[in-house]
């Protein structure tokens, strides 16, 4: 999947099959939804999801806990605009899932 097919799949009530849940965290942000998207990163111990759950910090305004997760995560925090933010994970994280 690439990003606009990601993209496009917020059309859908739920987010496509296969997606690992750092992916499906990014799908419920995009919805609107920043609780289900925090439960699927929230007991996640991998960098990808220490990634999506620093942006979800950082999104809520919770930048002390955002740093935190950035530095779990290996990355700086970034002074893009959330919505550039977003894309870059996604995109990033589609192609690291790709076969």
């Amino acid at each position: 999947m690439d990003i606009d097919a990601f993209r496009a799949s917020l059309s859908a009530e739920a987010p496509p099959q296969g997606l690992n849940e750092a992916l499906q965290a990014l799908w419920w942000d995009a919805k609107g939804n920043w609780d289900s998207a925090h439960s699927c990163v929230q007991a996640d111990e991998r960098t990808r999801a220490a990634w999506v759950h620093a942006y979800l910090h950082r999104k809520e305004g919770d930048l002390a806990n955002a740093s935190y997760w950035y530095g779990k995560a290996g990355r700086a925090v970034p002074s893009t605009p959330l919505e550039q933010e977003w894309r870059s994970i996604a995109a990033a994280l589609l192609e690291a899932d790709r076969p």
